[in-house]
């Protein structure tokens, strides 16, 4: 008879194979036809709730890398949080305002300028819905679950109504006003921007020394003594008003060819250096506070420029004494204003110099430098000309460079409120615990926030002008407005006038003739994803305020992280989020970052249609994600292959209990031996360590415990040995079944503890799970830590047993290799042990050949009595020889005893009476 048919082999439908970007397709089929989040939702329903509040990607371009990762992290943390004890509802968001929205329409040839502005951000609207909806199938490509048929969206009038209402309180408690200073301009977008929407780069200026001559010296310096002052912007020397010196620096007139100059003393050494002066003669040395007041001549126009004192004056670099222009300055605006000097800004929204700089008007700044140092060169003021280069503000979506330009412009103060904003900073939990750090010290040295922009899409800025000019914002208008969008949508507001905008009778004593005027501005963008706490957290039902946690990059602590907890101190008093949690950026595998001209960007859509989105998932989870993260296809097949190892261990699990009902089958843990129980006991500390590091957000750490499980404990010792009992003894054979329950538990453990980060995957295992009831995963709880009463010392004596163990597949490997035995079935062991193993052994009821996958195996005596050949290790001398005897034809033991059974002369006796109750079966 052919004795493989006597075998009980593994047998499943479960593939060995994933096939992943072709089955996972199918399974969120399957999960759009059930509605499982509705039906996870349900299954959570009265449970604490947890909330993750997504923050809104823009809307714009196909997602990348970093789209990716984040979306998947935060559906880790929330698959998870549904599977262990919480409603976790989570609604996905876009940011659908902004001008890159504006600059797409235009390279698709929209003509701005021939259209309404209504109509204009009614194509603006279109497009954000159809890149909303491209996005949305890649988000859910990746298995990101989530109420994706109502997500929140900036533009939706619901969401711009609550906007309004954050607008307006703030407003009631006196944050917002409208000023005119130097605020970060964009000539490229002609907006003013916030400083969230600024990057660095380096780029080569032109730095000038420039001699303004003392017209008043106030019987400090003589007329004859010149002021050196030094710049990287020449074109801003035309709004020059002024130059400040710091009180409590000493400086010095140093006299070079018969000319005196002013500079700082401590300066004189290195501007005498670059401006080559030979021997400078000090004539007079000055404490800046007597400065004060002293009136020098603009070298080009011959105006007033008066000297004052600056504490932000340093000795760093430069003179000591620093051209100031209000209109172009953040310090220069401050001190400007102390000494009651105007904002001059000769500066238009193109970046183009005005006729309030004569001799320029008509040329773009940049431009205008190579003239301006002409000009100063010709009146016998410029000292030095040379080129620079430096750090310097650009504008983050254009990439051009920005100037600092006064206009008049609507501020949030952060001033009033600062010390609440860093109080709130202090009750959130932070992770990693720097961003706290971070955060803080970004709002402690912030300046006010400029919210508007020279835009048209966007929310509009809810001002009404009175015939007098005065802004009108009033609980009553706001709340009209609010109702207004929450009606028609914003659009309303540049399809209607400003009386028709106004509630019914809206009388002001600025307007005796009943005629107002409103707000062209739009809100900045940041204002907009940061009222979505009011917008979403409230404003949806089943949500609340403050969030559990808000997750998003790290370049989110100066944007939305930072915009939110502005917004929800000025409107609650406190942070918006309970928890922040940051990821860094994706960089390539040679760490660096992804760009187009390189040719090194990887596309998560790519990756889904080539590996599957559990690949890119697993990628996730392996990564230590709060520092920035590399990704390649090299990087992308080594995860591969740790999910081919999973999946195969579920196989291997799966196969061995095709004829195992849980309701019948499973043996209690009392009742299984204690290399089963020890098997349990390994289980149980992973189900630990597992749900702790989830809890953490550590999924690095849930990686690799996963993995070493399956490939060290499964399938490199219990699933390896199990094969002797598993394949060859009766099916309700007693060690068979307390085998069977322990791969049973695994498996239904290992599932469900896998579900949150490959979640096709475990919904596919668990298809084939024996006796499991619920139609997913999903809708089931993550497996419970046990607390066994004899774990400590069984782990304990079991964990001895490994260490030997690992001693002896150490001595069958060297054996293997010197030819002396083939598969280690052909092996014979004998051990030469000190007191403590050999007691150790003798405590074993197991089979130790079967542990040891030996066809023999003695105890022959202590380590001094090991012959000459034996292998010295750590635990003992080990023998390792040919076994004696032939090879049992069904479970290929070596053994003297096969041919003792002549209704079986090829088999062992175990194997020969197993097939004789076979047949007696039959």
């Amino acid at each position: 008879m052919d004795y493989k048919d006597t075998l009980l082999m593994p047998k499943t439908d479960f593939p060995m194979r994933g096939n992943l970007p072709k089955k996972e397709p199918d399974i969120q089929a399957k999960w759009e036809e059930m509605n499982i989040y509705e039906k996870v939702m349900k299954h959570t329903e009265g449970r604490p709730l947890f909330v993750l509040h997504d923050g809104p990607p823009y809307a714009n371009g196909d997602l990348h890398m970093g789209h990716a990762l984040n979306k998947t992290l935060k559906d880790i943390i929330n698959r998870f949080k549904s599977m262990s004890g919480y409603h976790a509802p989570y609604v996905p968001g876009w940011d659908t305002h902004g001008l890159p929205i504006e600059q797409q329409l235009t390279k698709k040839g929209v003509k701005r300028k021939e259209m309404s502005v209504a109509e204009f951000r009614k194509l603006c609207a279109e497009y954000a819905h159809q890149q909303v909806d491209r996005q949305r199938k890649e988000f859910k490509r990746l298995g990101v679950r989530g109420d994706w048929d109502h997500p929140y969206l900036t533009l939706k009038p619901e969401y711009e109504a609550e906007q309004i209402k954050v607008f307006g309180e703030m407003a009631k408690k006196g944050y917002i006003y409208k000023g005119k200073k130097p605020v970060y301009w964009s000539p490229s977008s002609e907006s003013a921007l916030a400083e969230a929407e600024i990057e660095y780069k380096d780029v080569k200026s032109p730095s000038i020394y420039v001699a303004f001559d003392v017209k008043d010296g106030k019987g400090v310096l003589d007329t004859d003594t010149k002021i050196v002052i030094w710049t990287t912007t020449p074109w801003t020397i035309p709004a020059n008003l002024g130059i400040a010196v710091n009180p409590d620096i000493n400086y010095a007139v140093a006299k070079v060819d018969g000319q005196k100059y002013l500079v700082a003393e401590a300066l004189l050494e290195e501007v005498s250096a670059e401006l080559e002066w030979e021997n400078p003669q000090i004539v007079q040395t000055i404490p800046g506070k007597d400065l004060e007041y002293i009136v020098a001549k603009h070298p080009l126009y011959g105006r007033d420029s008066l000297v004052m004192l600056g504490d932000h004056v340093t000795t760093d670099s430069g003179t000591g004494c620093v051209h100031t222009a209000p209109g172009h300055g953040e310090d220069d605006f401050i001190i400007g204003q102390k000494y009651g000097l105007d904002v001059l800004c000769p500066v238009n929204d193109k970046g183009v110099m005005t006729e309030e700089a004569p001799g320029f008007e008509g040329l773009f700044y940049e431009k205008a430098n190579k003239s301006i140092g002409e000009a100063l060169e010709k009146a016998g003021a410029l000292l030095k000309l040379k080129f620079l280069k430096h750090s310097y503000p650009h504008d983050w979506r254009t990439k051009k460079p920005v100037i600092f330009r006064a206009t008049a412009q609507w501020f949030a103060s952060i001033e009033m409120f600062r010390g609440e904003i860093l109080d709130a900073i202090k009750d959130v939990k932070w992770t990693p615990v720097w961003g706290e750090t971070r955060l803080y010290n970004m709002i402690r040295d912030r300046g006010d926030w400029c919210i508007s922009r020279q835009r048209a899409w966007g929310v509009p800025i809810p001002v009404f002008y009175a015939e007098n000019g005065e802004a009108i914002i009033t609980e009553e208008t706001i709340r009209h407005v609010s109702d207004l969008f929450r009606a028609h949508g914003s659009n309303v507001w540049f399809e209607r006038e400003a009386k028709d905008l106004l509630p019914e009778g809206f009388t002001h004593p600025g307007s005796p003739n009943g005629k107002f005027t409103k707000e062209n501005d739009i809100m900045d963008v940041w204002f907009d994803s940061g009222s979505s706490h009011q917008g979403v957290l409230v404003g949806r039902k089943g949500l609340k305020r403050p969030a559990d946690l808000y997750l998003e990059g790290s370049d989110q602590y100066r944007g939305w992280f930072n915009s939110s907890l502005i917004t929800s101190v000025a409107v609650t008093g406190r942070a918006p989020y309970d928890g922040v949690l940051s990821h860094g950026f994706v960089l390539d595998g040679e760490g660096r970052k992804m760009s187009k001209s390189i040719g090194n960007v990887i596309l998560p859509d790519k990756v889904v249609n080539q590996l599957g989105a559990d690949i890119i998932r697993l990628w996730v989870a392996s990564v230590d994600y709060q520092a920035d993260v590399r990704v390649s296809n090299d990087i992308l097949k080594q995860v591969s292959e740790v999910y081919r190892k999973i999946r195969n261990t579920f196989r291997f699990m799966l196969g061995n209990l095709n004829d195992f009902d849980p309701a019948k089958n499973k043996v209690a843990y009392q009742d299984l031996r204690e290399v089963d129980q020890f098997m349990l006991i390994k289980l149980n500390k992973l189900v630990k360590e597992v749900r702790e590091a989830y809890e953490k957000y550590e999924f690095a750490t849930i990686y690799h415990a996963v993995n070493n499980f399956c490939a060290v404990d499964l399938s490199s010792f219990y699933m390896d040995f199990a094969k002797d009992v598993l394949y060859i003894e009766l099916k309700d054979n007693a060690e068979r079944r307390a085998m069977q329950s322990v791969l049973y538990e695994c498996l239904v453990a290992l599932t469900k503890l896998l579900a949150p980060i490959l979640p096709h995957t475990a919904d596919e295992v668990w298809q084939y799970v024996p006796g499991a009831a619920e139609e997913s995963v999903q809708l089931t709880d993550m497996p419970e830590y046990v607390d066994y009463p004899n774990a400590a010392e069984l782990e304990e004596k079991w964990q001895a047993f490994m260490a030997l163990r690992d001693d002896v597949l150490k001595a069958l490997e060297v054996a293997r290799n010197e030819k002396v035995i083939g598969k280690s079935l052909t092996a014979k062991v004998t051990l030469y042990v000190n007191d403590d193993t050999r007691k150790l052994l003798d405590s074993i009821s197991e089979s130790k050949k079967q542990l040891f996958i030996v066809s023999g195996f003695e105890v022959a005596g202590s380590v001094e009595d090991a012959p000459e050949n034996a292998l010295k290790l750590e635990h003992g001398a080990i023998v390792v020889e040919k076994a004696e005897g032939e090879t049992c034809e069904r479970c290929w033991v070596v053994t003297p005893e096969v041919g003792h059974d002549h209704d079986h002369p090829t088999l062992c006796p175990r194997c020969a009476a197993v097939v004789k109750q076979l047949n007696a079966q039959v």
